[in-house]
């Protein structure tokens, strides 16, 4: 069984697989199984509960996407991104600090609105730095500790 992607067909996950085909470089997968691996084994120890949810981060090269996670119910309380009416028009690129900072602060917003003061922050695996730094940071400004 692979340990990640949980499955018995290793050959769909090789390095060799998806360089033979062009889709990916050698470096692109070892990155992405490497953020995997962390995001897993920070998992193990964190989760979210009704009194204290978890704030989970995804990063794509033009977007962010926040959610905030109750794992014993298996809901999401909130989710937002940066393709949000809110957040989209007003800024010309959605993949910068500037517009983490802005999804940081509607986050704390919508979580005011919720009742929602406390959570569990889960970086998904990336570095506590630049973007996710900055959604961080602004969502602490608005009084949500974590």
């Amino acid at each position: 069984m692979h340990p990640v992607f949980k499955t018995n067909d290793y050959s769909l996950f090789t390095n060799d697989y998806f360089y033979r085909r062009g889709v990916l470089t050698l470096t692109e997968i070892d990155k992405r199984l490497a953020r995997i691996k962390r995001h897993k084994r920070v998992r193990k120890n964190i989760s979210g509960r009704s009194e204290r949810p978890r704030l989970c981060i995804f990063r794509s090269l033009k977007h962010l996407y926040a959610q905030v996670i109750d794992d014993n119910k298996g809901i999401t309380l909130v989710s937002l991104s940066t393709l949000d009416p809110e957040i989209k028009g007003k800024g010309k690129y959605q993949g910068n600090v500037k517009a983490a900072e802005m999804l940081g602060g509607l986050l704390a917003k919508k979580l005011e609105e919720k009742g929602i003061k406390k959570v569990v922050f889960d970086r998904g695996g990336y570095l506590y730095h630049g973007r996710v730094k900055a959604v961080a940071e602004n969502t602490r400004k608005g009084k949500i500790v974590f």
